[in-house]
């Protein structure tokens, strides 16, 4: 029976970590609507602002009289935006009375991220003012397009009316990218009221006053509607900005800096090189040390870092410098759950026991010791996450993290992979020299009493 369960250990064991060396492989990961993973990173990991490059804006409000409730409105909609956007961990975090700091990592161009940001995205539709033009080019002035609205009163017919599913999608026919949006119910009984009237002229769709797209109405329409003759970058943008609303006050930027890459890259090198060398200097010293078993924690430790990593990449974790340097920890914290376990194995063997009873009692007797220096560790962790997040530091709370997830990982490895390697062991050529386990301290017996004559 026990065999059984080893060997179902192991199968479950190999296909996590040939999952996770999938994962790894993979830049990017897409399952219906679920996706992982960033292009042009390694293994597709989200890197941070620090380590990837990318850019810091600073916004100051423009109104001296602004409160509080209102700047944390503003970051609400610009987190919103960026989010919508596709940037991963992006920053945005109040700075004193009246100045917003947002980090977004990757992002390269400047220009792209003010219009995202600071973009207030009024969109409305006009009708053209001479009644008899009948195409959106030949219209001199347009004027606005009204109907009656609920209560009876004339009302011109804005994006205040739309809700928050504005799509960018691709024209079934032509393949061109277009902006799919809808209205609410008073939306729809106005749009409904002006293509009526206006079937074979022009409808102007407007954009911060700046004519996009002209269509000319072919039938009625009642709740939906599309924005075209744009390109993706900007239709992508746009379906963002209609989704999150307007400002409620104006910002402007009062510093802008596009993070160099090379820093970034150095960093990362640099990072990716002090991980490999503390990874094989702790493998080193556990085979040299420990024998077959520091061959075994060495096996548990490759599968081990897989595992960390997958998850990192499938949680959507962002890792900076300070998230490598807990993975870092965490490898020695993981390596310290093996060496009491394996201590304990060899006090088992030297006082004679047969090394399956030697595994089982030294890990039962272990368990205890990680257990409880693990969930310290989480603990204070937590402690430390939530400060991060009271202190609005992104850095914090990415160490937290990743040290949390790790910590688990680890004691999942030592527990489970570790203890099912050294299991398989047992009744093999290996597993009947104890010496590869634990040598043999021999000790001088003491002398036998005598009587002397």
């Amino acid at each position: 029976m026990r065999q059984r369960k080893n060997q179902i250990a192991l199968v479950v064991i190999a296909v996590l970590t040939a999952l996770s060396a999938l994962t790894l492989a993979f830049e990017t990961i897409s399952i219906g609507t679920f996706e992982r993973g960033v292009k042009g990173n390694p293994a597709g990991l989200n890197l941070g602002l620090d380590l990837q490059g990318g850019t810091h804006l600073v916004y100051r409000a423009e109104s001296a009289d602004v409160t509080q409730e209102q700047m944390e409105g503003v970051a609400d909609i610009i987190t919103q935006r960026v989010n919508r956007f596709g940037v991963s961990e992006a920053v945005v975090q109040l700075k004193g009375q009246n100045e917003i700091v947002i980090q977004l990592p990757g992002v390269k161009d400047i220009d792209e991220a003010k219009r995202l940001i600071g973009g207030t995205a009024q969109l409305d539709f006009r009708q053209c003012a001479d009644a008899s033009v009948t195409g959106g080019s030949s219209c001199g002035a347009w004027e606005p397009a009204a109907g009656e609205g609920n209560g009876g009163v004339q009302k011109h017919l804005t994006g205040e009316f739309m809700r928050p599913t504005a799509t960018l999608v691709a024209d079934p026919n032509s393949g061109l990218p277009e902006v799919s949006f809808e209205f609410n119910n008073e939306g729809a009984k106005l749009f409904e009221q002006i293509t009526r009237r206006l079937i074979g002229k022009p409808l102007g769709i407007f954009l911060d006053n700046q004519l996009v797209s002209a269509p000319t109405v072919q039938s009625v329409i009642s709740d939906r509607g599309r924005i075209t003759g744009i390109t993706a970058s900007q239709g992508r943008v746009l379906a963002i900005q209609l989704n999150a609303g307007s400002l409620p006050v104006p910002i402007k930027v009062v510093r802008e800096e596009d993070v160099s890459a090379t820093l970034g890259k150095d960093s990362l090198d640099k990072s990716y090189t002090a991980a490999a060398v503390g990874l094989g200097l702790v493998m080193l010293f556990m085979v040299l040390y420990y024998r077959f078993l520091g061959v075994v924690a060495s096996l548990s430790l490759i599968v081990y870092s897989a595992l960390v990593l997958s998850l990192f990449k499938l949680s959507g974790v962002t890792l900076t410098l300070s998230g490598i340097a807990a993975f870092v920890i965490s490898v020695g914290m993981a390596v310290d759950a093996n060496i009491i376990i394996f201590e304990r194995m060899r006090e088992e063997l030297r006082s004679g026991r047969s090394l399956g009873a030697a595994i089982e009692t030294g890990f039962d007797r272990a368990w205890t010791a990680i257990r409880d220096s693990n969930v310290t560790t989480l603990i204070l962790v937590a402690i430390l996450w939530w400060f991060g997040d009271q202190l609005g530091e992104p850095k914090i709370i990415g160490f937290a993290v990743t040290l949390i997830i790790a910590i688990l990982v680890s004691m999942f490895t030592a527990i489970i992979v570790t203890r099912t390697f050294l299991r398989l062991t047992v009744g093999t050529a290996i597993g009947k020299r104890t010496a590869l386990f634990a040598p043999v301290k021999h000790q001088e017996q003491a002398p036998r009493p005598a009587l002397g004559a």
